[in-house]
């Protein structure tokens, strides 16, 4: 990987970061989910409650897979999801998987969800707001 490569990607890595605890308010907001307490509650029943645990707490983030994101949460609301993101289900939870323990994580520094940290993000796909909108079709 040459210099160029590593710098835009990590440019790129740091902007998916910065945007996705608006992006996701914004999709679970389209979702009867709600917000993302809605979606953590969803993962504690659906078997997640240790994983959602350790993001919210000052220790280390346990790692969450898209496979148990999507036995978890289940079809219908993987569908919602997708739909509001405007992503496939697999490109959704593998995306997922990869950020939402340090996002919750940095939206909970007190282990409490404050989702006022949250920007707000504008209208549009969430996959085109991120500069994603043709990952559907990498």
């Amino acid at each position: 990987m040459g210099l160029f490569d590593q710098l835009f990607g990590g440019t790129m890595r740091s902007a998916e970061s910065q945007l996705l605890p608006g992006l996701l308010s914004q999709l679970l907001g389209q979702t009867n989910l709600g917000n993302l307490g809605g979606l953590l509650t969803q993962l504690q029943a659906g078997g997640l409650g240790s994983e959602v645990s350790s993001w919210l707490s000052n220790g280390a983030n346990m790692p969450v897979s898209a496979d148990q994101l999507k036995a978890a949460l289940g079809n219908q609301q993987l569908q919602q999801m997708a739909q509001a993101a405007g992503l496939p289900i697999d490109k959704l939870l593998a995306m997922l998987s990869q950020h939402l323990p340090q996002t919750v994580d940095k939206m909970s520094p007190n282990g409490t969800l404050d989702e006022s940290t949250a920007p707000d993000a504008p209208g549009g796909s969430l996959a085109n707001q991120a500069g994603l909108g043709d990952i559907g079709s990498r």
